[in-house]
């Protein structure tokens, strides 16, 4: 298992791109299991296959990516969701 803890936040777009590439290659090559901690649930739909999304330490929702990012079922997971900046949506 590797604990991957914010391994892209202060990375520029093409070398977090290029590091997210060789995990889900290491992923792929060697069938390891990457806990990858992350705020950027850009980067979380790319690389991971579940999610537990956290509130003051615990987890308040867990499932497939795509379910719960996309039909969040706990309010806090809705909040973050909408949090994201969208192209073509005002941000206040």
């Amino acid at each position: 298992m590797l604990l991957a803890d914010e391994i892209t936040s202060a990375l520029d777009v093409s070398i977090q791109g290029s590091v997210l590439n060789l995990l889900l290659e290491l992923q792929r090559d060697l069938g390891i299991t990457v806990l990858f901690i992350s705020h950027n649930l850009a980067v979380v739909r790319q690389v991971c296959d579940s999610v537990a999304v956290m509130r003051h330490g615990e987890i308040v929702e867990a499932g497939p990516v795509r379910q719960v990012l996309e039909t969040p079922s706990e309010q806090y997971t809705r909040e973050l969701v909408d949090a994201v900046p969208r192209l073509g949506v005002p941000i206040f």
